[in-house]
């Protein structure tokens, strides 16, 4: 049911995950400080294929071995070198976040590549994706579940004052379920998985971390927003130029339903100031007709993608001017 206007929440904002340079405990500061409403741990690339995307996610899988080949990252018999860094380097991510998050109570975001893009990036034992194998698909998903499922308890454990969001990053969603992802030889691409199938992955993963929400997060277009509803995620996390009235009439649906969305209304191409920002969100939210108070009630803004590719200064401009869109989205919502 719809919240009455005068209920109108603060819209909070977040970043979406990757950041620029190396400097783990600078890069935690700075999300606490500039998203305090939605910190979350960011994400490093720069510091070696260990720490990008599949890398640092493969750190979490249970019960699988990993080596990173000139292709990419692939399934083994015993964890290479880069796989014990990628484990490294994490552990001493969660080590940074307990130093600095002692005094902290709230909504906190942990990112990481979600089992469809998992499956399409990384490759079996005797070579071509993951994708290729339902029961090699099966095992990964079941893998990430189980080490997503460990890194909450943890965190449960040394933080117990935060509440855990878990955000699954699924670039490759879209390709997989058109049939778009390439075979390793490159010369013709992955048949098209069941929506069954997909749907089911997703939502193994959430029953795994019953009581953490779940959001998908994908900067490319056509993010199924019904499937995953039906598998039960808490909120997709999509960029704002992706989206076509289809999106938005099954966005708009959902949030009625208690989706939220995390709208990626500033470009990482340029640097827009915040009343644009603000302007490119207000007006897709107020066609969707649903009333003020259910909309910022699920509603978060955040930058359309991660923000590696920028330098520091870049970066900590692009949260303050979601921050401040935030706010007046809010403000105008309200009136």
């Amino acid at each position: 049911m719809s919240s009455p206007a005068d209920e109108v929440t603060p819209v909070p904002s977040t970043g979406i995950g990757s950041w620029p340079g190396t400097d783990v405990a600078d890069a935690v500061k700075i999300a606490f400080a500039e998203c305090p409403d939605l910190p979350y741990l960011p994400e490093l690339p720069g510091r070696g294929a260990h720490a990008q995307l599949v890398g640092r996610s493969t750190a979490l899988l249970s019960g699988l071995a990993v080596d990173l080949q000139p292709a990419g990252w692939r399934l083994t018999d015993a964890s290479g070198r880069d796989h014990r860094a990628a484990r490294s380097a994490l552990r001493s991510d969660l080590d940074v976040l307990e130093e600095q998050a002692q005094d902290y109570a709230g909504p906190y975001k942990l990112s990481v590549a979600g089992p469809w893009t998992l499956a399409a990036m990384m490759e079996r034992p005797r070579g071509d994706r993951v994708l290729a194998d339902s029961g090699a698909r099966r095992d990964l998903a079941q893998s990430l579940a189980e080490g997503l499922a460990d890194l909450v308890a943890e965190l449960a454990r040394r933080l117990p004052a935060l509440e855990l969001r878990v955000q699954l990053d699924e670039p490759m969603l879209p390709a997989v379920m058109t049939g778009g992802v390439p075979t390793a030889s490159g010369f013709s691409r992955h048949r098209v998985v069941d929506l069954p199938e997909l749907s089911g992955a997703v939502e193994h993963v959430v029953e795994r971390l019953a009581g953490t929400p779940v959001v998908v997060h994908c900067c490319a277009a056509g993010l199924p927003v019904d499937l995953l509803r039906g598998a039960g995620v808490a909120g997709v996390s999509l960029d704002l130029d992706q989206l076509v009235r289809a999106d938005w009439d099954a966005l708009g649906t959902g949030m009625e339903l208690g989706l939220d969305l995390w709208l990626g209304a500033l470009p990482t191409d340029r640097a827009p100031g915040a009343d644009e920002v603000a302007r490119r969100a207000l007006a897709p939210l107020r066609a969707l007709g649903l009333d003020p108070g259910l909309l910022t009630s699920r509603l978060v803004l955040t930058p359309a993608c991660g923000l590696a590719g920028a330098t520091v200064g870049e970066a900590v401009t692009a949260l303050r001017t979601v921050r401040t869109a935030a706010g007046i989205v809010t403000e105008q919502l309200a009136d």
